[in-house]
């Protein structure tokens, strides 16, 4: 059952004279004074294609800025928790739960990978540590075959 005022007849030609000229929902909304969720509604019951547009305020970069620093396990465990929490506020739009849920994942990958550093770094250096060793053993093998 649609709520408010009835559309009149100049305000649905005004709407598709509006939508035909490419204007958007926000656009038609403030031109007519009328909030986006009402126009876009009728957009829909007139048949008429709702699109949404391309956010053109992007927050996407192509350049990555690299860290100075790796953030610790528990930086991302309280960025973590954070996301978690957030998920709980009501009205929260599908693109913000997308966001918050995409941090989850996020830290939840960083958590893995971070560990898998970790354990890398361990190797490395117990292979720079035998490889010292190997030298010295290998000095002194040449040493002591002179004598």
């Amino acid at each position: 059952m649609p709520k408010g005022v009835p559309w009149s007849k100049s305000e649905v030609d005004e709407l598709l004279t509006l939508r035909t000229s490419g204007a958007t929902v926000r656009q038609i909304a403030q031109k007519m004074g009328k909030s986006e969720q009402a126009v876009q509604k009728k957009i829909e019951r007139l048949g008429l294609k709702v699109v949404q547009p391309q956010n053109i305020c992007s927050t996407t970069t192509s350049e990555l800025i690299m860290p100075e620093e790796l953030p610790s396990i528990e930086e991302a465990l309280k960025i973590l928790a954070a996301a978690m929490n957030a998920l709980q506020t009501p009205g929260l739009t599908k693109a913000e739960v997308q966001r918050l849920r995409n941090i989850i994942q996020g830290c939840k990958i960083y958590k893995e990978l971070l560990a898998d550093y970790v354990n890398y770094r361990q190797i490395e250096a117990k292979l720079v540590e035998m490889e010292q060793k190997y030298a010295e053993w290998a000095t002194n093998v040449k040493k002591d075959s002179y004598f």
